[in-house]
């Protein structure tokens, strides 16, 4: 019996220590997914290195995941049994996985230190399922040279531009501008700057608009290459100065810089063209934690971490990004500039832009392929294949059997 109990004993012992003893398993990691950010790699590793100090019992795991990848992956890993614990994602797939019940809801208690139209703009159905971490604003590049030379004045609004479009062509041989309406979410973009939606596509509000752009497409006004081109496209035209006005985050500064010196010396920025609403248009990403992960309050508090006012003002300065944590809005790196920094100074316009941005743009659950369906319409209505009101009308139709579906 005296050597049952003492086996008992030793066993007792050997299991208490091993349940205390402190694992290191990579399934207690906190893992956390990037969308090419490798070329950031000394900032996330520093922000991780600084939070783990902080933060002696949480580990993380740091994957970054090529862009054409990222959608495919984290669909998979999310309605999987182990996904990953943070991810960074885009809001129109954001949309589409918070359709799916896939994402865990975040209380707004947590969004304090953001812009406060920001997470608001991120909310889905009226429920937020993810922090933003960075954001654009586009600003009006333009050739103040060529401008000067048609007598024309900054355009502030859509409207603007059409009225300056026929001096600009005939005086400089220069297009006004090289629009991309087929690129991505663009042309819904604009049609919410004059309160249209995916929902109210074939109103009269909408058929102006989409005229508007056909007009200036048939008068030679703006190029033929607008149906098909995009921005990068847009950039070079820019910088070959066949256009005067392109609209385009900071970064694309450098770009031109680099590349096309002496355009770059005649170029300076000003605010975003705007609709009838007045709001400017912007762009988002974010972070998620789906609703199977495991670490879901240590993930929440990175994600804290890493947009805290410190680490996005070090974010900034390295990428050309807009911030989204409030008290980095207001320091003096989005606030002031120096009338020879042309970057500082389009920092400053697209912070600024910031604060009015409602109403935003609505992601749908489809959104990709809504836009798909859009931009085949801009070339239907430009190329004149049927009246602007019936394509509009097939439009609005193949959407709702969309959401029906």
């Amino acid at each position: 019996m005296k050597y049952i109990k003492a086996i008992l004993a030793v066993l007792i012992i050997i299991l208490s220590a091993a349940f205390l003893k402190p694992s290191n398993k990579p399934e207690n990691d906190v893992v956390f997914w990037t969308l090419q950010m490798n070329d950031f790699a000394p900032y996330i590793t520093g922000v991780i290195s600084e939070f783990e100090k902080e933060n002696p019992e949480i580990k993380i795991k740091w994957i970054d995941v090529p862009f054409s990848e990222g959608e495919k992956r984290t669909l998979a890993s999310v309605l999987s049994d182990n996904p990953p614990d943070l991810i960074n994602l885009n809001p129109d797939f954001t949309a589409l996985l918070a359709e799916r019940g896939a994402l865990y809801e975040i209380e707004e208690q947590y969004t304090k230190q953001y812009n406060q139209e920001i997470t608001d703009a991120l909310k889905y159905n009226g429920k937020l399922y993810s922090l933003p971490w960075y954001a654009t604003s586009a600003v009006t590049i333009y050739n103040k040279e060529l401008a000067a030379k048609a007598g024309v004045k900054l355009p502030e609004t859509y409207e603007d531009l059409a009225d300056i479009a026929p001096a600009v062509r005939q005086k400089t041989g220069a297009y006004i501008m090289l629009p991309n309406i087929t690129e991505n979410d663009t042309m819904l973009k604009i049609l919410n700057k004059y309160g249209v939606t995916s929902q109210n596509i074939n109103s009269n509000k909408s058929v102006q608009i989409f005229d508007y752009f056909k007009k200036l497409y048939e008068k030679d006004l703006i190029p033929k290459e607008s149906i098909t081109q995009t921005h990068r496209e847009a950039l070079e035209k820019y910088m070959a100065e066949k256009i005067v006005f392109f609209q385009a985050g900071a970064n694309f500064l450098n770009m031109i810089k680099e590349n096309a010196p002496s355009t770059y010396a005649k170029t300076d920025v000003a605010p975003q063209v705007t609709g009838e609403l007045g709001q400017n248009d912007f762009s988002l990403m974010n972070f998620v934690i789906p609703a199977r992960a495991k670490h879901k309050e240590e993930a929440l508090k990175f994600a804290l971490f890493l947009t805290n006012d410190k680490n996005q003002l070090e974010l900034a300065k390295l990428t050309n990004v807009l911030a989204v944590n409030q008290k980095t809005l207001n320091d003096e790196f989005y606030t002031k500039y120096d009338k020879n920094d042309l970057t500082a100074k389009a920092r400053v316009i697209s912070a600024k832009q910031l604060y009015k941005i409602t109403p935003v743009m609505v992601t749908e659950r489809n959104q990709k392929e809504i836009n798909t369906i859009v931009n085949t319409a801009v070339q239907q209505i430009l190329l004149n294949k049927n009246t602007t009101k019936k394509i509009l009308d097939d439009v609005s139709n193949k959407i709702k059997l969309m959401e029906e579906n």
